[in-house]
Order: structure tokens, then C-alpha cells, then sequence
């Protein structure tokens, strides 16, 4: 875990220094990538600084161990739920009747058209997205890997072993871009959520499904009867830095990603990830 984040932290550095995501293909033109914090912000300068503030603020709730709701179906819990809880305790903001839950697709939407004001759920900073929103210093890092049915034997060993296969995944996040660019050789299938995408691959109608590690990881060890399993080493690392996500009409950006670099210092993400994530 140390060195997952002595990672994250190496990246966050370099997206201050360059104003770029890992992995960033973009130029140094900073229009559409995250809004550069003019000066540095101390835990002084922020602590209640949003005191009086109202966001709204918008998560997933279907990509555990980030973002989904617990036993009774109703409450949201999970990594991002935590995160913008301790965002509001250093920076005082109150939240617009909750945090809103809703897909991926139209979470990114409502980043991009100023209807939401942030949002955390396990977001990628890509190339796309910093076209439309601005997005904080990276606070977790994964790669993908490959899930397959254990009862069906397609010979899958790891994501080199997926030309012609019939693979899904979710629509707008990481896993979908990778496949999109790379997989030419195999058939897509492009879900709403991971959850339908995971019932596919139970149900054999997939060969496999492509996803984030930790959330594979999670799907598995709260799926008790799951016939899923991962294969093969996590690939395409560097490419899904998480990040808070901040809409380009919220004035409070720099803010916002000096707490969030305040949490990633002081060791709380840390202490999130292994709360969480292992």
C-alpha cells in the first residue's frame, strides 16, 4: 500500500508541475485540462473556507468499494462517501439535499453542464473529460484487469488472450476506453453499469469483463456465490488516476484540491484505502 501511494503522490506532483493527468496525451495548453492553483493554499488558508457554502455534489453508488450503498439499500457508503465527508469537515461546505447518486454517464454529463458542482466516485481524469470539468490532485490509482467465468473455459489467461472474444464493459469509464482503443480484434459490449456487465459474465453470455482492480477485487469478495475470477496482472496502470471532479463553473476549485491534497499528505487516503480497498 506504501508504495501504491508514494505512487499516486509521484503523480499528483507531476499534475501540479505540468497541469496533465497521468498518462495525458494533451499539450501544455491548461484550457482544457484542471484549473492550476495560483498560489499554494495552507491548511490555515482553507480550513472552513467554503463556511456558508452550498454544492452540489454527485457520486455513483455502484462501483464498490468506492461508491454503493450499503445492506439497506438506501444509505451510500464506500471510499468517496468517506472522502467527501472529510473534504466537508476541513473545508465547511454543506451539500444541496445529499449527495446524488446516478450513473456514470449522467454524472459525467452533469459535471459538464454545471449542474453539479463536484463529484467522487472513483473518476478518471482523462484526456475527454478535462475538456468538459476540472479535476483535484489524484488521490487513488489502479490498472485493469480481466475477469472471466471460472465454469467456462475460453482459454483466457489475460488481456492478450482477448482477440475474438466478446468482452464488456461499463460505459464512459477507463476500462471502456481502453478496450475501445486496444481491442479492436474483440466484440464489445457496452453496459450502463458494471453491475449488469458482471451478471453477463455470470450468465456466460460474455467471455469476459474488463475493470478496474479494486473494484474487481470487491465485486468477488462480497459475491459470495460468484463463478468470476481474475486473470492474468493489472495492465493499463498510470491510465485511471482517480480524482474529485469539479465542475468548470464551481469558483471554489482551488479549494477544493487543496484539501484534497491536505487528505493525500496527511495520510487519510491512505488510511481509506486500506479501510476499503484491501
Amino acid at each position: 500500500m506504501k508504495r501504491k501511494i508514494v505512487a499516486v503522490l509521484m503523480c499528483a506532483t507531476m499534475v501540479t508541475m505540468l497541469g496533465v493527468g497521468c498518462g495525458s496525451k494533451e499539450s501544455e495548453d491548461s484550457s482544457s485540462s484542471s484549473s492550476e492553483t495560483k498560489e499554494e493554499l495552507s491548511e490555515d488558508d482553507i480550513k472552513g473556507s467554503l463556511d456558508g457554502v452550498t454544492l452540489k455534489v454527485g457520486t455513483s453508488g455502484l462501483f464498490g468499494p468506492f461508491s454503493y450503498y450499503d445492506e439497506d439499500g438506501k444509505t451510500l457508503i464506500g471510499y468517496d462517501l468517506d472522502l467527501i465527508q472529510n473534504l466537508q469537515d476541513i473545508l465547511g461546505f454543506e451539500i444541496d439535499g445529499g449527495v446524488q447518486a446516478m450513473d456514470y454517464s449522467a454524472l459525467t454529463t452533469s459535471l459538464a453542464e454545471g449542474k453539479l458542482d463536484m463529484g467522487a466516485a472513483a473518476l478518471c481524469a482523462t484526456d475527454e473529460r478535462k475538456e468538459v470539468m476540472n479535476f483535484s490532485e489524484i488521490y487513488c490509482d489502479s490498472g485493469q484487469v480481466v475477469m472471466v467465468n471460472k465454469d467456462n473455459d475460453e482459454g483466457i489467461k489475460s488481456v492478450d488472450d482477448l482477440k475474438g472474444k466478446k468482452v464488456a464493459v461499463e460505459k464512459g469509464t477507463a476500462s471502456h476506453t481502453y478496450a475501445s482503443k486496444n481491442l479492436s480484434d474483440a466484440e464489445l459490449e457496452v453496459h450502463d453499469t458494471i453491475t449488469t456487465a458482471y451478471e453477463s459474465l455470470e450468465q456466460g453470455k460474455v467471455d469476459a469483463v474488463i475493470q478496474d482492480g479494486p473494484g474487481a477485487s470487491f465485486y468477488i469478495k462480497t459475491t459470495p456465490d460468484s463463478k468470476l475470477e481474475v486473470v492474468g496482472d493489472e495492465f493499463n496502470q498510470g491510465q485511471a488516476p482517480y480524482c474529485v471532479a469539479i465542475s468548470k463553473d464551481c469558483k471554489y476549485y482551488d479549494e477544493i484540491n487543496a484539501a484534497v491534497k491536505l487528505l493525500i499528505e496527511n495520510g487519510t487516503t491512505d488510511e481509506l484505502y486500506a479501510k476499503w480497498c484491501e
